[in-house]
């Protein structure tokens, strides 16, 4: 277990705890002891690998070295889920403590734990990953760092660097959201449902990672109270977690909006296949019937000797279906099943009406637009221009007389 005391200008102190690696993934030493002005480092480990009983003994090393926190190292050990607990020391001191799971890159299987300990004048962190350390080394957030005021205002600027893998993932989700709303729009398939709840998974993996990141907020606003709510990265992180929060809402309320849009699509399909069926079966019930009755094995059957009885009957089968096509199309019942599915439409063909077939179907003309209101020409008769202000005037219609 390698370990770095960091020391601040405003006299806050950061502990950065880091385990061992098997493998160092190609960091070199001198990348990892890089710091900034205002920073003084106490020790740091070498980086080679430690076996299970060196690993002991460096853990028992550092609760000697720091026994207030002992109990904190034996709590985390080996936690892997998120923890937040808010407690106060001997005299009173409050302290927030636990664990974050949070992403560390763009891969959205790279998540590791990072324990921490907040007091108001020492921040402790232990992680098993050197990137978030390597990361707040370097600009703008190791001028942040130096310029808090206190220990849980520094945590604050870790939170904000864990958030940065944050946005620019929800900014890939959301380039993938609005691509399966295209295909939607231009081709809905079934296939279309599984990209749905892909993004719904995705979108869930998000909001769980953004969950213990808002309870941090509300531990610590409990935790520390107005010394921490006038403080400038709280507020920043306040502002940012609000931010997020209205993203994550409205991509919930996006793809909830696609489920909808694509149950009704397949209810509307569903009805209309089943009322073409059911269509089919009428017109070819008369066939049906008649060709049952005129199969059966009887002697006397009419017609049957006869040269045109052949015809007759196929002639009264004709007949019968076009009266009952005649009967269902007079109903209404048929609606739009004889007119084909124009490509780039979703459910299927409609009726266009445009402002000048309105007149002959006898519907309300479209309201005229903010630009055509003030565009009619001042010169008109006073007859015209009171015939067009009273035109514009009319009431609009309502559902009763329409």
């Amino acid at each position: 277990m390698t370990h770095r005391l960091l020391q601040f200008p405003s006299k806050w102190e950061w502990l950065v705890l880091n385990e061992q690696r098997p493998e160092t993934s190609g960091l070199s030493r001198s990348s990892s002891r890089a710091a900034g002005g205002g920073i003084a480092e106490a020790g740091l480990a070498d980086h080679a690998e430690e076996p299970a009983s060196a690993k002991q003994a460096s853990a028992a090393a550092m609760k000697q070295a720091y026994p207030e926190l002992s109990g904190w190292l034996s709590d985390i050990e080996g936690n892997t889920h998120n923890q937040i607990i808010v407690s106060e020391l001997a005299g009173g001191e409050s302290v927030l403590q636990g664990t974050l799971m949070f992403q560390v890159s763009e891969d959205e299987t790279d998540v590791h734990p990072l324990h921490f300990r907040v007091t108001q004048s020492m921040l402790v962190t232990l992680a098993a990953d050197m990137r978030l350390s390597i990361r707040l080394q370097l600009d703008p957030w190791q001028d942040k760092l130096n310029r808090c005021q206190s220990a849980p205002e520094g945590f604050f600027v870790v939170l904000g660097s864990i958030l940065e893998t944050f946005h620019s993932g929800l900014d890939r989700f959301e380039t993938r959201l609005g691509d399966l709303e295209q295909k939607m729009r231009l081709q809905n398939r079934t296939g279309l449902m599984n990209n749905i709840f892909e993004r719904r998974y995705e979108l869930l993996h998000w909001s769980h990672l953004f969950i213990p990141i808002k309870e941090i907020q509300g531990a610590a606003k409990e935790a520390f109270m107005d010394t921490l709510l006038e403080q400038e990265e709280y507020k920043r992180m306040e502002l940012k977690l609000e931010r997020i929060e209205a993203l994550l809402s409205h991509y919930a309320m996006e793809i909830d909006t696609l489920l909808m849009m694509d149950d009704a699509i397949s209810n509307f399909r569903g009805n209309d296949i089943m009322k073409t069926l059911t269509i089919f079966t009428a017109l070819f019930m008369p066939a049906t019937v008649i060709g049952a009755v005129w199969g059966m094995n009887f002697k006397r059957i009419p017609w049957a000797g006869e040269p045109w009885g052949f015809i007759a009957v196929c002639s009264i089968i004709v007949v019968v279906t076009m009266l009952i096509y005649w009967w269902l199309w007079h109903k209404g019942w048929t609606g739009d099943l004889l007119t084909g599915r124009r490509r780039g439409e979703i459910v299927g063909a409609g009726t266009r009406i445009d402002a000048a077939g309105a007149d002959d179907l006898d519907l309300p003309r479209p309201l005229p637009s903010r630009s055509s209101r003030g565009s009619a020409p001042r010169g008109a008769g006073s007859a015209s221009s009171g015939g067009a202000r009273d035109e514009q005037d009319a009431p609009l219609p309502s559902r009763s007389s329409r």
